[in-house]
């Protein structure tokens, strides 16, 4: 494998690089993310979101896994509801972000940082592709992993739709969109740091 590939990018401490991950569920949008960072460098933030909010806020982490990318009408036990924990995780979304290169995976991440320089990507993949996938990483039925795929889009969805007051996956609102299951895990990488290094932004 050419050198370009394992190591990060030169110089990228130089520049102030965020991308932003969305992602349909067993599309690989966080393997691509991982190997975005290993590539060039910088850091990735997924559930590692929940622990620095509930660090940030002082409330238990337990309350943002409940609420992770899920939009509920009930309050907490703690007297917080889905509102209030997506301002403390946007909070700490663009925290992150100020500090330096970062890139987020889901958590309507393009929303909350829509004023800052952002490369917005929204990562799909074939539905038949998706089942196969958590049907052999999961060891679980056809059925269970059909289940699991639309469950898990829904839900991404509507806590997107309702937060950002715009659509989930709809081309217009992202940068690039790719089909993961065209060019695999590493192809997509590669493609995300073509397209943002043609845009100036990496």
């Amino acid at each position: 494998m050419h050198p370009l590939w394992v190591q990060p990018f030169k110089n990228m401490e130089q520049k102030h690089i965020i991308i932003n991950i969305g992602r349909q569920f067993g599309s690989c949008g966080k393997a691509v993310a991982d190997e975005l960072g290993r590539r060039l460098g910088i850091p990735v933030y997924d559930r590692e979101l929940l622990s620095e909010a509930a660090k940030k806020s002082g409330f238990r982490q337990d309350l943002f896994e409940s609420s992770d990318e899920r939009h509920r009408f009930w309050a907490f036990g703690a007297g917080l509801n889905d509102s209030e924990l997506f301002k403390i995780q946007s909070d700490t979304i663009r925290s992150i972000a100020e500090k330096g290169s970062a890139i987020f995976v889901g958590r309507a991440s393009d929303y909350v940082l829509r004023d800052m320089k952002c490369i917005d990507v929204f990562i799909s993949a074939p539905y038949e592709t998706r089942v196969a996938r958590m049907k052999e990483e999961l060891g679980i039925s056809q059925k269970d992993a059909e289940y699991l795929v639309l469950r898990k889009d829904r839900e991404r969805q509507d806590y997107y739709n309702f937060f950002t007051f715009t659509e989930w996956g709809v081309a217009s609102n992202y940068d690039l969109c790719i089909n993961s299951a065209i060019l695999g895990v590493q192809g997509t990488a590669e493609m995300i740091i073509e397209f943002g290094k043609r845009t100036g932004l990496i």
